[in-house]
């Protein structure tokens, strides 16, 4: 994990998850203004602004919060980096779930405001089925393991434009369009666009994040039983200033 400050930290994690869930909404409501009559084109708009913002959003925070963004990133990493002390604390842990679903939130609100809307408008577009909560685990899951392989692998750097494409595809192959993130669905359910979330439909995505969660958590034990000691690295690396000086030395030898 980084050495900045506890507040710069939670500073980051809220900025940068209300910028996501800003782009989140705000493609969804431009998708639907410039494209009103082909869903479609609107879910293809969407989810490509959401992918390259999500990498650049890490680009910018990572190096400070390590750009989780995701409670269950956050609680991925408190779990697996418990017994090697790399990984969040409790108290980091909590502190990080509180910025995220602040930051979310404030985001999805921002939104709103931008394109003339009231501030808060609940959701009323309903996502209650089982298929759409089986693609929240598979979503949820698939995006535990590649943040934590990329970890293991020491290929953190990689984060921004792997987690970024893998977003942007889950978009298309999960029947719920991939929220995998809890804080994100808490907020999608303020604004009643193309994005939103009835907020009767939040507690059952959740829970099959979480379920999606135990799963990519027990699938990484079972791929790469030494995770826990890159635990700390997600999204990315935040080398210490020997080490950098270091780098920068074997580049130029």
């Amino acid at each position: 994990m980084t050495t900045e400050a506890p507040w710069r930290r939670l500073l980051a994690e809220f900025l940068g998850t209300a910028l996501l869930v800003t782009a989140v909404v705000g493609s969804g409501i431009m998708a639907t203004t410039l494209s009103p009559n082909d869903t479609g084109l609107q879910l293809l708009e969407n989810s490509v602004a959401t992918a390259l913002a999500l990498g650049a959003l890490i680009l910018i925070f990572g190096p400070v919060s390590g750009a989780h963004f995701n409670p269950v990133v956050s609680a991925a990493d408190w779990f697996l980096g418990r017994r090697t002390r790399s990984g969040l604390t409790t108290r980091e842990l909590c502190g990080y779930i509180a910025a995220q679903s602040a930051g979310a939130i404030g985001g999805s609100i921002l939104a709103n405001l931008m394109f003339a809307l009231p501030a808060v408008e609940w959701s009323t577009k309903e996502r209650s089925a089982g298929h759409l909560w089986l693609g929240e685990v598979v979503a949820t899951a698939g995006l535990i393991l590649l943040v934590f392989a990329l970890a293991r692998a020491g290929r953190s750097l990689a984060a921004p434009a792997a987690v970024g494409a893998y977003i942007g595809a889950a978009y298309w192959f999960t029947s719920s369009t991939s929220f995998a993130n809890p804080a994100v669905t808490l907020a999608r359910a303020f604004t009643d666009t193309f994005a939103g979330i009835d907020p009767s439909s939040v507690p059952a995505f959740i829970l099959a994040q979480l379920g999606g969660l135990l799963l990519g958590v027990a699938l990484l034990l079972a791929l790469y039983p030494q995770v826990d000691h890159r635990a700390g690295e997600v999204h990315v690396q935040h080398p210490s200033a020997d080490e950098h000086a270091a780098g920068v030395a074997s580049q130029t030898s």
